[in-house]
């Protein structure tokens, strides 16, 4: 088999092939939002993890899963937390696959609804976007199997766990571990297609420490999916979690010598540029209240 990396970023064949980068663990990149789809196929069926972001957009990885040994035979969803790019797939993958359960951390769950609307405005008042009409039309299903701490599915001859390791990206962020594979599915906790992304529903100042929590469930050659981008090894969740850990500890600081957020952002030794920080550091300073 080729290097994971090399998998993932689809040198072998075209955007959203799935590809298998541990024993039935399969990958599909999307250049929409670089997102990452996987499957992980056991005995008894097959888990979905994170359905794309509109109804159209999963109809496409319906057929991909089509091609991939076990894919037709998907018995659970699960969504890593509630943005749209995660879960806006579900009712087309329940059109394809019959009602399976879709499972998210409670918190995700409840807010998914209210997550999508909001999107769903911002793209009607873009009347240029060209994804518009698709996220416009697309229905917003909810996942209806909810844990808080821990969850685990059987699969046959394997098991698929569901962990919420703390908040970070949002306040309902899941990981899935398969630990037969010695993959981990990190969601958005990870991020190898840019900086991680720092919106409205983030906890900057408490993402490193889930960061180091998931870290307790790798080992030296782990496979980490991130939500977006390549496949990643535990070196570079380390190095996120450094820089996760100085992002935080500057709020800290600043916030700590009486600096209001602009100046911060302005003299703020930074391990990302400070234009993509704005809403980071706003978050940090109200959480620090």
């Amino acid at each position: 088999m080729a290097h994971h990396d090399d998998l993932a970023r689809g040198s072998d064949g075209p955007p959203g092939t799935f590809r298998e980068v541990a024993d039935r663990v399969w990958v599909a990149r999307y250049p929409w939002f670089d997102v990452n789809v996987t499957l992980v196929v056991g005995s008894a069926g097959a888990v979905v993890v994170d359905t794309h972001a509109s109804g159209l957009a999963a109809r496409q990885v319906v057929d991909d899963l089509g091609r991939v040994p076990g894919g037709r035979q998907v018995v659970a969803i699960v969504n890593t937390h509630e943005h749209f790019d995660h879960t806006f797939g579900n009712a087309t993958m329940r059109s394809a696959f019959g009602d399976v359960p879709i499972h998210a951390h409670e918190v995700a769950a409840a807010r998914t609804v209210s997550a999508g609307a909001r999107v769903k405005a911002f793209y009607d008042a873009d009347p240029d976007d060209p994804h518009r009409d698709e996220v416009l039309n697309t229905s917003i299903v909810p996942a209806d199997r909810v844990f808080g701490t821990d969850a685990t599915l059987d699969l046959g001859d394997r098991q698929v766990h569901l962990h919420h390791p703390g908040r970070g990206h949002t306040g309902g962020d899941l990981v899935v571990t398969v630990p037969d594979a010695d993959v981990l599915l990190a969601g958005d906790l990870v991020e190898e297609a840019g900086p991680p992304a720092f919106g409205d529903d983030s906890f900057p100042l408490e993402w490193p420490g889930t960061l180091a929590r998931i870290r307790q469930h790798l080992g030296p050659d782990s496979v980490v999916v991130p939500g977006h981008g390549a496949v990643v090894d535990p070196a570079f969740v380390r190095r996120q979690q450094d820089d996760l850990t100085r992002l935080a500890d500057t709020i800290r600081a600043s916030a700590g010598e009486g600096a209001d957020p602009e100046d911060a952002l302005h003299d703020g030794d930074w391990p990302w540029p400070a234009e993509m920080l704005v809403t980071a550091v706003r978050r940090g300073y109200d959480h620090l209240g």
